[in-house]
């Protein structure tokens, strides 16, 4: 295992190397930085000059990615191309909104959309499974932004009939959310429509996988086999079905978590919570490529690590799986 790890640390160091390359060159070759800067009239070509030679602008491709990873590698990213404030900070800060948000997301998915997935394989057919895939294919079809205008829509409504906010329509805290407890509880208030948002999706795709897998499972030779040896039926569907069930999931889990800890960017552009995705919108609003670049890197490491990670919960599930 630990040879099989440390050669996929090195083929991921590799990966994130090329991938690099290929995101600086793609952002830098889009258009002109400067390009909204030129056409105000209060900004002076000195201005402009100064911007182009503290970022190397006048140079090739090849040596202002030089630049850019050693900026990368010993300035925290650098700082932003127009502002020239340190893009880090910003960075971690919305890392951080975003991670309270998926960590609390995924949890919930997982729990509900495994429930839902064995309870489906295991009563097929019945009006509880055909409620539930009824239900999925509702989630799996309601876009996030459409389902996020409704909630907001809903909750605006039910503070005009009751005059109490229900559940806040934006932000991540209140302008004075207080501390300790206060704050937690204040946090997970204004969090509550958002993850409404993201567990409509992922409970739907995540109990398919599930009911799918399970139903893969349960008609194996295997558990037919310790069935017919006398074993309780909840034995047999939690230690022989569910276990084997669960590793097609990994897969899904690895990804998805991957992609949510990249930010959901819809979901944070709609409620306004700074987070990963709004973080790429005001950068892509800005027309500044620098932190769209340092966005962009996070989400290659974060895919490369739970791709590592997917792989390495293989071996624990699955015994047949040997890396070494």
């Amino acid at each position: 295992m630990l040879t099989y790890v440390i050669r996929r640390l090195l083929y991921g160091a590799f990966v994130l190397v090329v991938a690099s390359f290929v995101i600086f060159t793609l952002v830098s070759v889009a258009g002109d930085p400067l390009a909204y800067l030129r056409m105000q009239p209060g900004v002076s070509q000195t201005t402009i000059d100064n911007i182009t030679q503290r970022n190397h602008l006048d140079e090739n491709v090849v040596v202002r990615y030089g630049h850019w990873v050693k900026d990368a590698l010993t300035n925290e990213f650098g700082n932003t191309l127009i502002a020239n404030r340190p893009i880090l900070p910003d960075l971690l800060r919305a890392m951080g909104h975003t991670i309270q948000l998926v960590l609390v997301a995924q949890v919930l998915i997982l729990v509900f959309g495994v429930a839902i997935g064995v309870v489906s394989a295991l009563r097929q057919y019945s009006v509880f499974d055909h409620t539930a895939t009824t239900f999925s294919f509702l989630g799996f079809a309601m876009p996030a932004f459409w389902l996020a205008l409704m909630l907001q829509v809903l909750a605006t409504k039910a503070y005009v009939s009751t005059g109490h906010h229900v559940f806040p329509i934006a932000n991540l805290s209140s302008v004075n959310p207080g501390s300790g407890v206060h704050f937690v509880v204040d946090r997970a208030w204004h969090l509550c429509l958002p993850l409404i948002v993201l567990m409509c999706e992922g409970i739907a795709q995540y109990s398919r996988y599930m009911r799918a897998a399970m139903l893969e499972v349960v008609s194996a030779d295997y558990v037919r086999t310790a069935r017919a040896k006398g074993l309780p039926e909840r034995k047999v569907n939690m230690r022989h079905a569910f276990r084997n069930a669960l590793i097609p999931l990994v897969t899904l889990v690895g990804l998805s978590f991957g992609y949510l800890l990249s930010g959901v960017v819809v979901t944070e552009t709609v409620f306004g919570l700074d987070g990963m995705g709004l973080f790429l919108v005001r950068a892509l609003n800005a027309g500044d490529p620098y932190p769209v670049m340092a966005w962009m890197m996070v989400v290659a490491t974060m895919i490369i690590v739970f791709n590592l990670l997917t792989d390495i919960a293989y071996g624990y599930l699955d015994p047949r799986v040997r890396f070494d």
